[in-house]
């Protein structure tokens, strides 16, 4: 599976160009990435098709693959993201 991430400080996003290519792949008119999983395949054929033309203000774009099957969260410090394994925490 491929996930979308933001690898410096910051925070995700993409540019108005990706999400308009986004929204033309999809068939929405969306008026902001958050509203996009970050699993969608759309959204990773957009980074991966517009490379750093995709990248929103302050950030910078991966797509990570992990193994199918895995549980997963989009963790992150200051807006810099890493995918994790999703576990079980108390508090």
């Amino acid at each position: 599976m491929k996930i979308v991430i933001n690898k410096c400080y910051g925070g995700f996003g993409i540019s108005d160009a990706a999400l308009s290519r986004y929204n033309e792949l999809a068939g929405t008119a969306l008026g902001h990435s958050f509203e996009i999983d970050r699993s969608d395949a759309k959204l990773v054929a957009v980074v991966e098709e517009m490379g750093e033309n995709s990248f929103g203000d302050h950030a910078e774009l991966k797509v990570v693959e992990i193994p199918d099957g895995v549980e997963w969260v989009v963790e992150e410090y200051d807006g810099l993201e890493w995918v994790a394994e999703k576990h079980r925490t108390w508090s």
